[in-house]
């Protein structure tokens, strides 16, 4: 095989036009696994194959393009650093897009590998470059360059080059191009910081980050709706969360939450200040969230009973997180009765009609407030749970079987989902054998034809078959039927 590829590009360098040679060249690649690739392409010189970039022919560029893909990912970084730098450099100012991508990505391959990094490190053109790359008209081009960049935090030498050199000018250089690229490089910073305390520490002195904090109260709100994501993703991290705390960010979120109320563009970034204490509540505690926060819990309520899907979207996937914890639940439940009462009957209307992305996303948040593992059904919480399912109307189980048999997939299997959720506990299950057809309407295989809705009707028999309370409750017959099913397959 390493003798065809040797001819093939022998012929291509000898020829004008060489698409067709260049077609059979892929091909013969594409047959070769892998693994196996590296042997048959070691040592081959793809000087002609980089040439042929310069072409204004398209198609000619992009099957260069796939052939240079291909070869590449099979060489080491190393091979690369060593004799394709230069081509790679040149890549990333070419006019096409997917060459500048093809260039970014194996330039992150190289600053990835311990000594192919030590090569790059030690040349500041290729890395600025990459920078430059950052505002990029092509969001494919950028993000695969703050993708390649971020890996240089792996690494003391990697973020010594990037923070403590001109490197540094570069990115705040870049930074001036335009709103949107400014934020593409707290893309970047956040993905650095990220990585270790030692890595935000780096970011942190630039006093680049203390800049984004700043903008979540500036006078653009979409500037602050982006600011609030960025800072979000921040907190994913248990050393971003002390930052964040440590520079007061969370009592200003809450501050925002409040005063939103007064601000006529508020829906632009309150839906991102409520994700951002959702997301806070799941990693930390959320009793601590919302006992600290109290603004941020009543403000989801609220946002459910509104009449702005982008409100109510966010308020059920919220409610959804906060209620798939036991602590979450037991903290939504402290909010009183009447509150969760008005917020589970607002779900249920919404389950039962409307735009259907909104009837998915409110069965999605039942199933997960109603979900209680094995290990975690107390009585108290098995009480619970049975409590908010008979709040969702006067008959919830007939209600959730008639939007499973309504023709469209996604709801079809979303209720499907709330069955499983209870399908585990006994209320859930004594609930099953009362409603009358039940066992039927579970069994039918002819319901549901797509391999979702299938594999959705299959888990859920599943959960309810492998209950330990399944047999007893359910009585043999029907638990047998069930055994049945589950050999038989989805």
């Amino acid at each position: 095989m390493a003798a065809l590829i040797q001819s093939l590009l022998e012929e291509i360098s000898r020829i004008e036009d060489p698409v067709e040679e260049l077609q059979s060249l892929k091909t013969a690649l594409l047959a070769i696994p892998v693994s196996a690739l590296r042997d048959s392409v070691s040592g081959q010189r793809l000087d002609v194959i980089f040439s042929l970039l310069s072409s204004n022919d398209r198609q000619q560029v992009e099957l260069c393009v796939e052939i240079l893909d291909r070869i590449l990912m099979a060489l080491s970084p190393l091979y690369l650093v060593q004799n394709y730098r230069t081509e790679l450099q040149g890549g990333l100012t070419h006019p096409n897009e997917t060459v500048k991508i093809l260039a970014l990505t194996q330039i992150g391959r190289m600053v990835d590998h311990p000594d192919a990094a030590t090569e790059i490190l030690n040349n500041e053109d290729i890395l600025k470059a990459v920078i430059l790359c950052i505002r990029e008209e092509k969001m494919s081009v950028a993000k695969q360059a703050i993708k390649s960049l971020s890996k240089l935090s792996y690494s003391k030498p990697g973020l010594d080059k990037l923070f403590h050199s001109e490197l540094l000018k570069v990115i705040k250089q870049v930074m001036t191009t335009s709103d949107i690229i400014r934020y593409r490089v707290y893309e970047l910073l956040v993905e650095i910081s990220s990585a270790s305390p030692i890595s935000l520490g780096y970011c942190a002195n630039t006093g680049l980050i203390s800049q984004l904090l700043s903008e979540l109260t500036g006078d653009d709100v979409l500037i602050r709706a982006t600011a609030i994501e960025m800072v979000t993703s921040l907190a994913h991290s248990q050393h971003g969360r002390q930052y964040l705390a440590q520079q007061g960010i969370m009592d200003k979120i809450s501050n925002m939450i409040r005063g939103a109320e007064t601000d006529p563009f508020s829906s632009l970034y309150l839906p991102g200040l409520v994700k951002f204490f959702g997301n806070l509540a799941i990693m930390d505690s959320p009793q601590q969230v919302c006992e600290s926060y109290p603004v941020f819990q009543s403000k989801v309520f609220e946002m459910a009973l509104d009449t702005d899907p982008a409100m109510i979207g966010v308020a059920l996937d919220t409610l959804g997180l906060l209620g798939s914890t036991v602590e979450g639940k037991q903290v939504l439940q402290k909010t009183g009765r009447e509150n969760v009462k008005a917020v589970l009957l607002r779900m249920s209307q919404l389950a039962s009609s409307g735009a259907t992305e909104l009837r998915v996303r409110s069965l999605d948040a039942l199933s997960q407030l109603l979900t209680l593992m094995p290990e975690q059904q107390t009585e108290d919480l098995l009480a619970l749970t049975e409590s908010w399912f008979l709040l969702l109307s006067k008959e919830p189980m007939e209600m959730i079987r008639s939007i499973s048999t309504q023709p469209f997939p996604e709801l079809h299997c979303a209720a499907l989902r709330i069955f499983t959720a209870i399908a585990t506990q006994p209320w859930g299950q004594r609930l099953m054998m009362s409603t009358p057809g039940f066992m039927e309407f579970l069994l039918d295989r002819s319901a549901g034809k797509t391999k979702e809705a299938k594999d959705s009707k299959f888990e859920l028999v599943g959960s309810l078959a492998g209950s330990s309370t399944a047999a007893e409750i359910l009585g043999s017959q029907h638990y047998l039927r069930l055994k049945t099913y589950l050999r038989e397959g989805p």
